[in-house]
């Protein structure tokens, strides 16, 4: 009857090849996960775009979306009543949002059309960018 083992030196030399190989995927891996928040942050950015025209849509009300890039936020809100529907915080995203093209406001009429067609940078911390885009039809799209 043989007993068979491993000796401590050949789990060290497994320890030590797992270890290798870790290292070498944890950087993927983060880039994979920022690139990953960074979409979700911007489905959500399309969803708060999307509602606002749905807002103008239902209540025959011109609905703006103010982006103050300041405060980090987005405020939904009906122009003839000045009632703020919504405000969505993206501080806490770890992303910048560079001011739109057609400026700080979309603006979408009851008609569900848009003021003016604009395009929205969307940046994360670690350098990767999405892009949003308002049509003058109202239609938003992530790039």
């Amino acid at each position: 009857m043989t007993q068979e083992g491993k000796t401590l030196t050949e789990l060290l030399v497994v320890v030590g090849i797992v270890a290798i190989v870790a290292s070498m995927a944890l950087p993927n891996f983060m880039t994979l996960n920022s690139r990953t928040q960074l979409r979700c942050a911007a489905e959500e950015i399309a969803s708060e775009l999307r509602l606002a025209k749905q807002l103008a849509l239902t209540n025959r009300d011109r609905v703006r979306i103010l982006v103050d890039l300041d405060r980090r936020e987005l405020v939904t809100q009906f122009v003839l009543s000045g009632l703020t529907h919504h405000v969505y915080h993206y501080s806490d995203k770890h992303l910048v949002i560079e001011e739109p093209s057609a400026g700080p406001e979309i603006l979408f009429h009851p008609s569900g059309r848009s003021a003016t067609a604009t395009t929205v940078h969307l940046r994360s911390q670690e350098g990767q960018s999405q892009k949003l885009t308002v049509s003058i039809t109202g239609r938003v799209s992530i790039l």
